[in-house]
C-alpha cells in the first residue's frame, strides 16, 4: 500500500498515530527523498488535500460538534441514549479535554499540513509550469478554507506558511485572529489569480475561480469589510452562476455541481474508499444512516407559510419522497425528522461504498452568495440592491417580496433568510456569533456571553506545547 508522509503532529496532536504518517490509499508514496520528484507527484499530493474535505474530521461527527449542534437549527438526533456525549455541545458543556474540542483541532491541522507539503514542495519539481502553478493555487485556496475554519472556531491560531520542523510546531504562539484572517485573505487572493473557472470532466470537483473568490467574500462578510465583500461578491455574481430553480434536485445527486455550484466537495464511492459519511451520520436512523444531528423545533417554526424549503429541508417520519421512498426510522426511541439535504435516494444508494454514501457535501453555493452581495450592500446603504437580492432568493422558495424597506429591517431580514436558505449546512452557530445574535438565540441552550463565541483550545495542545499556547477567555 503505499502511503504520504505527512508531518501531522503540530503540537503531537495526533500522538495516537503508530507512525508520522498518515495513510492515503493509492495517491502517492513516502514523502522524503522518493517523493515530490514528478508531476504525478504533484498530482497525488494535492488529491490527498481533497480526500480531506470529505474525511471524517471535516465533515463527520467533529464537523458537527463545532458547526452543527451548537446552533439552534440542529440537535443532537437517535435516541436518548445513543451517543449521549454529544449533548455536551447541544448544551455548551463541553471542556477542554473533551475528545470533541480535540479532534476538530487536530484534522484541521492535519489539512493545513497537507497544504503546506504542496505549496512547499511543488515548485521544484520539474513538471509543466500551467499545471504547476494550478496545484499550488488549489493548495492555498485550501488552506485557507481550512484555516477558516480555525479562526471562526478557535479565533487567532498558529500562521505556518509552509512546513516547519516539530520544535517550531512546539515554540509557535497563537498569532492574533486578525493576523489570520490577513493570511487567509492572501491566500485566496493569489488563488483566485490562477485557478480557472471551470475544468474537464476529469477533474470537476477541483477549486476554481469562482470559489476562491467566493470563500473570499464570506471572508470580508466575517471582517466586516463590507466594501470588499460587496465588490468581491459582485465579481462572482458575473461569473455566469444562477440559483437552481428545484431546490429539491439541488441537493440530490442530480444536482450535484450544477449552476448553484461554487464549492461543492465531489464524494463519490467504491469498495476500497468508502463514501463519505457526511450524509450517513445524519441519515434515517436503521434505514438510510445513524439518525443523528437533526432539525429542531425552532428550525420548522422558523420557515414561513408556503416556503417550499421547509419541505426539502425537513425530512419525516412515513413521508414518501419524491423519489419514492418510504421514511421509516426503525427505531421507536428516535425522532421523527431529519435532514433531507443529505437524503440519498435508495435507488442510487452505492452498496459498493462499504461506508458513507455517494452524497457530495455543498460548502458554497450561489445563494450564499447572493445573500453576501446583499446583507453587505445594506451594510453600505444601497437597499435596492440589497432586496433586489434577498428576493431572488426567496422566489425560489415561492415567497413573495421582502416587506422589509429599510436598513435595520432588512438587516434582520437577510440574517432571517440565511437561516433558512442555509439551515443544516454548518453555517448557523458562526452567523450567529458573526451577527451578535448568539445571546439571544442560544443563552436558553446554555450559551455564556464572552465564553462560547470560541472553542477552548484543546488541553493537550497546550499541554504539549509546554503553554506557549493560550487559552481562550473562560476556559481556565
Amino acid at each position: 500500500m503505499k502511503k504520504i508522509f505527512l508531518t501531522l503532529s503540530i503540537f503531537s496532536l495526533i500522538a495516537s498515530c503508530s507512525d508520522d504518517f498518515v495513510d492515503i490509499k493509492q495517491e502517492g508514496v513516502t514523502v522524503g527523498t522518493d517523493f515530490f520528484k514528478t508531476e504525478d507527484d504533484a498530482m497525488r499530493a494535492t488529491n490527498a488535500i481533497y480526500s480531506f474535505l470529505r474525511s471524517w474530521e471535516n465533515s463527520g461527527f467533529p464537523a458537527q460538534f463545532v458547526f452543527g449542534v451548537t446552533g439552534d437549527d440542529v440537535e443532537k438526533g437517535s435516541n436518548p441514549g445513543d451517543a449521549s456525549f454529544i449533548n455536551a455541545y447541544d448544551n455548551f458543556s463541553f471542556t477542554i479535554s473533551d475528545d470533541g474540542v480535540n479532534g476538530y483541532w487536530t484534522g484541521q491541522w492535519q489539512a493545513v499540513q497537507r497544504t503546506n507539503q504542496v505549496i512547499t514542495n511543488v515548485p521544484n519539481i520539474d513538471m509543466d509550469a500551467n499545471l504547476k502553478n494550478r496545484l499550488i493555487a488549489e493548495a492555498k485556496m485550501l488552506r485557507a478554507y481550512f484555516y477558516f475554519n480555525l479562526v471562526r472556531i478557535y479565533g487567532g491560531v498558529p500562521i505556518f506558511d509552509g512546513l516547519k520542523s516539530q520544535t517550531d510546531y512546539l515554540n509557535t504562539p497563537r498569532n492574533t485572529a486578525a493576523e489570520v484572517y490577513a493570511f487567509i485573505v492572501k491566500d485566496l487572493t493569489e488563488a483566485s489569480e490562477v485557478l480557472p473557472q471551470s475544468y474537464g470532466a476529469a477533474d470537476v470537483g477541483r477549486v476554481t475561480k469562482g470559489g476562491a473568490l467566493g470563500l473570499l467574500s464570506k471572508v470580508y462578510l466575517y471582517m466586516k469589510d463590507y466594501q470588499k465583500a460587496y465588490d468581491t461578491s459582485n465579481l462572482v455574481i458575473g461569473m455566469g452562476y444562477a440559483l437552481e430553480p428545484d431546490f429539491n434536485k439541488l441537493f440530490r445527486p442530480a444536482g450535484e455541481f450544477g449552476s448553484e455550484s461554487v464549492f461543492e466537495v465531489n464524494c463519490g464511492c467504491s469498495p476500497e474508499f468508502g463514501g463519505s459519511q457526511y450524509a450517513e451520520v445524519q441519515g434515517v436512523r436503521n434505514q438510510f444512516g445513524w439518525g443523528f444531528f437533526t432539525p429542531t423545533q425552532a428550525l420548522e417554526d422558523a420557515f414561513e407559510p408556503g416556503d417550499v424549503r421547509k419541505e426539502f429541508t425537513i425530512l419525516r417520519e412515513g413521508e414518501t419522497t419524491l423519489e419514492g421512498d418510504l421514511i421509516k426510522k426503525g427505531d421507536p426511541q428516535a425522532g421523527n425528522t431529519w435532514n433531507q439535504k443529505v437524503y440519498v435516494p435508495t435507488s442510487l444508494n452505492n452498496n459498493a461504498c462499504g461506508y458513507g454514501s455517494i452524497q457530495n457535501i455543498r460548502i458554497l453555493r450561489f445563494a450564499d452568495i447572493l445573500l453576501i452581495n446583499a446583507e453587505a450592500a445594506n451594510e453600505l446603504g444601497n437597499t435596492g440592491v440589497a432586496i433586489t437580492n434577498i428576493n431572488k432568493v426567496r422566489e425560489r422558495a415561492k415567497l413573495g417580496i421582502t416587506p422589509a424597506s429599510t436598513q435595520t429591517a432588512l438587516r434582520l431580514a437577510i440574517w432571517q433568510e440565511r437561516r433558512v436558505e442555509l439551515a443544516m449546512e454548518m453555517d448557523r452557530f458562526p452567523d450567529l456569533v458573526r451577527t451578535g445574535q448568539a445571546a439571544q438565540y442560544l443563552g436558553p441552550l446554555g450559551f455564556e456571553t464572552g465564553k462560547n463565541e470560541l472553542f477552548p483550545i484543546p488541553l493537550r495542545a497546550i499541554t504539549d506545547g509546554k503553554g506557549i499556547l493560550t487559552q481562550n477567555p473562560g476556559y481556565n
